[in-house]
């Protein structure tokens, strides 16, 4: 989805949208709230198709390091590149979110691949174990969680599910500070109207981390694409 008033020559800066389960890349385009949010503002909005499960019609992302098929971080670095060569795109203003599972891809994408992007926005996912034992192995993230408080389809502790477990959101967040080197306990808490936030950003070494928790359940609550491009847009490097 491209900004309307693109003069198809400036770089743009660019969201990598993950889908929910069962749903497609297609149907991120008919947010209203991304098209506002970023289409509108000037970003470029990718959508891949999560792989199609065997025997059935059902797109998903297994977001799991030891999960066969397709590597969903190989293949969103494959599409990254291709857009690449068809668009001019701001290399330091390229970020990645998600929700649901696709929030847990967002996950994926930070622990093993930060490196490509400016910043990480996870909504109502976590990072699915296996984790990593001490800390991400792509270095610093700037990575900010929403989640719903009563969240009964990814709960904070996560739930098991056949011979997986989507994860434990507070390990998730545990290994990140580990791997930003932030303190235990946030530098700032925030509470609004909406949203209720836990910040570390001030005590991490080259990454941040928020965490935003909010009364819903599972879902895309209102108001959480202005906070994800508030969180993009602070980690911009100021230009020299």
């Amino acid at each position: 989805m491209f900004p309307q008033d693109w003069d198809g020559a400036a770089p743009l800066p660019a969201v990598v949208f993950f889908h929910g389960h069962n749903s497609s890349g297609a149907s991120v385009f008919r947010a209203g709230s991304l098209r506002a949010s970023f289409a509108d503002q000037g970003y470029l909005i990718i959508a891949p198709n999560g792989a199609m499960r065997p025997g059935s019609t059902t797109r998903a992302w297994p977001a799991r390091p030891s999960e066969g098929g397709r590597d969903d971080v190989a293949f969103t670095l494959r599409v990254m590149d291709d857009v690449a060569g068809r668009v001019p795109l701001d290399a330091d203003r390229l970020y990645v979110s998600g929700f649901s599972a696709g929030g847990s891809m967002a996950w994926m994408m930070a622990c093993y691949a930060s490196e490509r992007f400016a910043g990480f926005v996870s909504v109502a996912g976590a990072l699915r174990r296996p984790v990593p034992d001490q800390a991400c192995p792509s270095g610093p993230v700037r990575l900010l969680q929403i989640h719903g408080f009563a969240d009964a389809q990814v709960p904070f502790e996560g739930r098991a599910i056949r011979d997986w477990h989507q994860g434990d959101l507070f390990e998730s967040l545990g290994l990140m500070r580990a791997t930003n080197k932030c303190r235990s306990n946030p530098d700032h808490i925030e509470i609004g109207e909406v949203f209720r936030c836990r910040d570390w950003g001030d005590s991490c070494e080259g990454g941040a981390l928020k965490m935003c928790i909010h009364d819903g359940g599972h879902g895309l609550p209102k108001g959480w694409t202005d906070l994800a491009k508030d969180w993009f847009e602070k980690g911009v490097a100021p230009a020299k």
